[in-house]
């Protein structure tokens, strides 16, 4: 009987060991499978269906045309394009908050492990309640912002900011940036504590600036953080509907992707449009995070092996 080599023992135990994780991790993903599918399912379903609870007998399987009905309704690709124009310009702003925030925070002072702190207070904020307090301080006549812009006779201290289309998704977006940039800036901090000093060092001794180190270096080694970020939040603003529904409950050029869909299902109770819509919000989320994953998936990877 030949004695097994080095390279086939480590080969069968590595297989052993992968055995041994998918027994380990099969039923959380059993479990996982029947959470998310099922009701993804039934939402199907309900979506190939015309059923109103308005009129108990009017159930009838009709196929494709509630997704044809949303897909050339005006007033989908209407809340699509808010919803983009949204997810995209908030995101945005939330990267370069976030990126600058981290790099304060990766500073060097007394007092850091205290606004390290202060500054998941945002984020562990309610999304309602945080809502409920920027609708008081665009509030036309008692809020906040509105009197120090007329104090200061600057432009928009005259508008209604939540009644008026461009205004009202402004404030919506300021919003969700004061929410949500902290996490973005918890992440790229992650990701600016394990660059090596190394590189810092051998950035300075060939005479950069502090500018071309942060374009060069640091921005460079930042791309998997930043990465990962966006489409974590990507993916959660293409969803909104909180935040909208709170301050204008869809009103003046902020309706949604999601409150359409909650229009249908909850107000209009039509099931089966309502249920088609979710769906194409579901399957937009999806197309979006597949093709962010091709064309970025390799710095999330990179991400994933730090970790």
């Amino acid at each position: 009987m030949t004695a097994m080599t080095p390279t086939r023992r480590r080969r069968r135990v590595d297989q052993q060991q992968r055995r041994t994780a998918v027994w380990m991790v099969s039923p959380a993903l059993v479990v996982m499978f029947l959470v998310a599918a099922v009701p993804i399912g039934y939402a199907v379903w309900l979506s190939l269906n015309v059923y109103s609870v308005r009129q108990a007998d009017l159930s009838q399987f009709v196929g494709l045309t509630n997704y044809w009905n949303a897909l050339t309704s005006p007033e989908w690709w209407t809340a699509f394009r808010q919803t983009f124009f949204f997810a995209i310009v908030s995101v945005g702003l939330e990267i370069v908050f976030g990126v600058a925030m981290a790099l304060l925070l990766n500073l060097a002072f007394r007092g850091r492990g205290l606004l390290r702190s202060t500054l998941l207070v945002p984020y562990a904020v309610l999304t309602v309640v945080s809502a409920i307090t920027w609708q008081a301080m665009f509030e036309s006549n008692l809020g906040l912002v509105t009197g120090i812009l007329r104090a200061l006779g600057l432009p928009g201290g005259e508008h209604v900011w939540l009644a008026e289309p461009g205004y009202a998704m402004t404030v919506i977006i300021v919003a969700d940036v004061w929410k949500t940039a902290p996490f973005v800036a918890l992440l790229v901090l992650a990701g600016l504590q394990v660059i090596p000093p190394d590189v810092y060092e051998a950035a300075d001794l060939d005479g950069a600036s502090r500018w071309q180190t942060f374009w060069r270096v640091t921005l460079p080694l930042l791309r998997p953080a930043i990465a990962l970020a966006a489409i974590f939040r990507l993916l959660d603003a293409l969803r909104v509907f909180d935040l909208p529904f709170v301050l204008t409950k869809g009103a003046s050029g902020t309706e949604t992707m999601s409150m359409l869909a909650y229009q249908e299902l909850r107000e209009g109770r039509l099931i089966g449009p309502g249920s088609a819509l979710s769906i194409l919000t579901f399957a937009t989320v999806m197309v979006v995070s597949l093709v962010y994953i091709r064309f970025a998936g390799g710095n999330i990877r990179d991400v994933a092996k730090e970790s």
